[in-house]
């Protein structure tokens, strides 16, 4: 059914699921949500599939006219969310009636937001995935990101929804400064010793020139023994060294090879924290082992456990006094 109509765009909105897979082989990236933890609670919220597409919204958020009535939930970068004017919860299942708004305030900190919708939005499936990559025009709306007067499309019809919102105390925050754990390789051995410790007791800036493609970082040089190889396999989070010893993070739109060696990788757990930077924000490095990022994967999959059982329920009331109708929303203890 039809769901949304684009009002305004927003800076760059786009439908991603979790990620395009086994087509790298071919050149495909992956693609997908930047922020996994941020979008899969999206989905949670509204007992949606955790691989469900839903909009990834970058900084500027969009306006959007329901169509029809149906819910959404809005989760990730701390950015005001509106209800024909009226501030809602984020992190929580919000009821919309067709004729309605749902509008974005001013960025606060982070800098992608995820909006889902119930049953979720249809889009384009392009091998395995709705994800949009919009270098190949493959996926979500029409291989591109939101233009003004789209029709948002979903897929189920069923607005029946539990209105619940995430615990404070599970919302991450998003500083401006990030420390992001890394496992050193597969290239490590093309840096001397003195190398590796300035690249992981360094500062880095992110630059303007930073999309999901991958962030450049602006700071301290890392000279590598040779810095081409042989082209082999890239992964978001991957850690390039190029030529100007400017570090390189790969993200979720980047190529599937390079030929410029690879200090270190992000671990995944860290990889949606760090896609929450922006322009100017800062970045380092603390190197960890294996088993270090796989106990701290663990531990993410066990704060997305807690958050599914532990959801607060709201009530959603229009209250009219002297005429005039409040709109109020309610915790339950």
């Amino acid at each position: 059914m039809d769901v949304f109509r684009v009002i305004s765009p927003g800076l760059f909105t786009t439908i991603q699921d979790l990620g395009r897979f086994g087509f790298e082989h071919q050149g495909v990236p992956t693609s997908g949500a930047m922020d996994e933890f941020a979008f899969r609670i999206s989905n949670i919220l509204l007992g949606n599939p955790e691989n469900t597409p839903a909009l990834e919204i970058t900084m500027l958020g969009p306006q959007l006219e329901a169509l029809n009535d149906t819910c959404i939930s809005v989760t990730g970068a701390e950015i005001p969310v509106y209800l024909n004017g009226n501030l809602v919860h984020g992190w929580s299942v919000i009821p919309v009636r067709k004729g309605d708004t749902v509008s974005f305030g001013q960025l606060k900190s982070g800098c992608r937001a995820y909006l889902a919708v119930k049953g979720g939005f249809e889009g384009d499936f392009k091998m395995g995935s709705y994800s949009t990559y919009t270098r190949g025009n493959i996926g979500g709306y029409m291989g591109r990101r939101l233009l003004k007067d789209d029709i948002l499309k979903a897929k189920e019809t069923n607005t029946k929804c539990k209105f619940v919102k995430v615990r404070d105390e599970y919302i991450p925050k998003y500083p401006s400064f990030l420390e992001v754990r890394v496992i050193l390789g597969p290239q490590d051995d093309y840096f001397e010793k003195e190398m590796i410790d300035k690249f992981l007791s360094s500062e880095y800036t992110i630059s303007k020139d930073s999309d999901r493609m991958g962030f450049r970082l602006e700071g301290p040089e890392i000279k590598a023994k040779k810095h081409d190889i042989i082209t082999d396999g890239l992964v978001p989070g991957a850690i390039q060294i190029p030529a100007n010893g400017k570090p390189i993070v790969m993200h979720k739109d980047a190529q599937t090879t390079g030929g410029y060696v690879k200090i270190a990788t992000c671990i995944s757990a860290d990889l949606s924290l760090l896609s929450q930077l922006k322009p100017g924000d800062k970045v380092k490095f603390k190197a960890v082992t294996i088993e270090e990022a796989h106990k701290i994967l663990a531990e993410m999959e066990e704060k997305i456990r807690i958050i599914r059982e532990t959801a607060v329920v709201l009530k959603y009331f229009n209250v009219k006094v002297n005429n005039i109708e409040y709109f109020s929303i309610l915790e339950e203890v």
